[in-house]
């Protein structure tokens, strides 16, 4: 540890460290989420355990605090494994044992795989943000996703001295560039898009497979193998790729978001809270097809795919960067409706738990001692009382010389202060 100047600057130090800790923390994680079923929640992936299964927020911190563990981000329909038998380190918030859970997912992340790649993800060396897919909830390298050109170095980049953040600036629409350093902006910035759904998923929606490409459902894109990977669908004002209807485009609502406001990826809610009621979203039976006329690059990307030549590779993966407002310019007639509501992330946007506020977060060390002590029975809170003034009047007789003499108070002086004071209890 670094010597510290003075005991002004070591107790400086100490309420700084309560500050960051507060804002890092600022949730209560005294309740494992195991009895509310399958939720959308932060998954976190522990390594130390044997089988590869899933934690909520609280069990990762109150159970696994000395375990390794990789955060894997929020998964919907997720059931905390901590209680079950799958993990033998008993849970220290849920005290009855539960069976296995059946109705979990767990895919290539739960092996700390990720992305098309399937590189295992090391957060010390990783330079490039990474893309979670809305679908499948996978994670995505820029690069793979041909945002950028992959690393040549895999060691971790250094930040630049005079690198200050913004505070004003969302966190969210810079990802990609701050947690990118010293690499060129990507083809794609966050704030260019609000979802992103991986090649994958997208084939296997018929109705998001025939927007690609069209305004507001932008690609990734390439003429031939030589030539630079491109947007396409992102500015309606410019002709990407010929269509068979260029101006068959579906009008955009802007009730739906404000103006230069981007909407958060998911709702949260906590337990206490009552459920709200959602107006679900009907197809309209009686009225004609609105979709947009398919991109014929776009689905030459998806024909070739399923042909034993190499159009897929020298055109695009497939992956589409969805833009703000897109739930609310879907077509909803009775052919495109029924492939998004078997998704019903596409038409409703989700809600993510999040453990409730610690309300003592921003309490001292001071305030949260005088609280515990209130809770003590009388003559232990008394005891307590008393070791506390022992203590005080003891340190006060160190540090009288100190000040008498004008000598600053090191941190030797104060490790020494209380390795006497352990020795005169072990003594005594």
């Amino acid at each position: 540890m670094t010597s510290l100047g003075s005991l002004t600057e070591f107790v400086a130090s100490q309420d700084e460290l309560l500050r960051e800790a507060a804002l890092t923390l600022p949730h209560e994680f005294s309740r494992c989420t195991y009895s509310l079923g399958p939720i959308r929640q932060a998954v976190y992936l522990c390594l130390t355990c044997k089988l590869p299964r899933g934690l909520c927020s609280s069990c990762s911190i109150a159970c696994h605090t000395d375990h390794e563990q990789i955060e894997l981000f929020p998964k919907r329909n997720f059931r905390c494994d901590c209680p079950t038998t799958a993990i033998p380190h008993g849970c220290t918030l849920h005290r009855s044992l539960e069976e296995e859970n059946r109705e979990n997912s767990y895919d290539q992340n739960f092996r700390s795989i990720f992305c098309r790649c399937g590189r295992p993800y090391d957060p010390k060396c990783e330079r490039e943000t990474m893309i979670q897919c809305l679908a499948c909830e996978d994670w995505f390298h820029e690069s793979c996703l041909h945002l950028r050109t992959r690393p040549s170095s895999r060691e971790s980049s250094p930040i630049p001295e005079n690198e200050v953040s913004d505070n004003n600036n969302d966190t969210e629409d810079n990802q990609s560039e701050a947690s990118s350093s010293g690499l060129p902006m990507p083809l794609i910035s966050a704030e260019d898009y609000d979802a992103f759904v991986c090649s994958s998923c997208v084939r296997s929606i018929d109705t998001l497979r025939r927007y690609a490409g069209t305004q507001g459902v932008i690609m990734v894109v390439r003429d031939s193998e030589d030539s630079p990977w491109r947007k396409l669908g992102g500015n309606p004002l410019c002709v990407d790729a010929p269509t068979t209807m260029e101006d068959d485009l579906l009008d955009i609502d802007d009730s739906l978001a404000g103006p230069g406001q981007k909407r958060s990826r998911s709702h949260s809610f906590h337990s206490e809270a009552p459920e709200r009621k959602k107006q679900h979203v009907l197809p309209e039976s009686s009225s004609p097809c609105l979709a947009p006329a398919p991109n014929l690059i776009a689905q030459a990307i998806f024909q070739g795919s399923q042909q034993p030549s190499d159009t897929k590779v020298a055109l695009g993966e497939g992956d589409v960067f969805l833009t703000d407002g897109w739930r609310g310019r879907w077509c909803r007639c009775s052919r495109c409706f029924p492939s998004l509501s078997d998704h019903p992330y596409l038409l409703e946007e989700e809600e993510t738990y999040e453990p409730p506020e610690d309300p003592d977060s921003a309490l001292s060390l001071e305030e949260l001692g005088m609280r515990a002590l209130e809770r003590l029975p009388r003559d232990r809170a008394i005891d307590g009382i008393r070791a506390f003034n022992d203590m005080r009047d003891d340190l006060l007789a160190y540090l009288r010389p100190f000040a008498q003499e004008g000598r600053i108070v090191g941190e030797a002086d104060v490790r020494q202060f209380f390795e006497t004071l352990q020795e005169s209890k072990h003594g005594s």
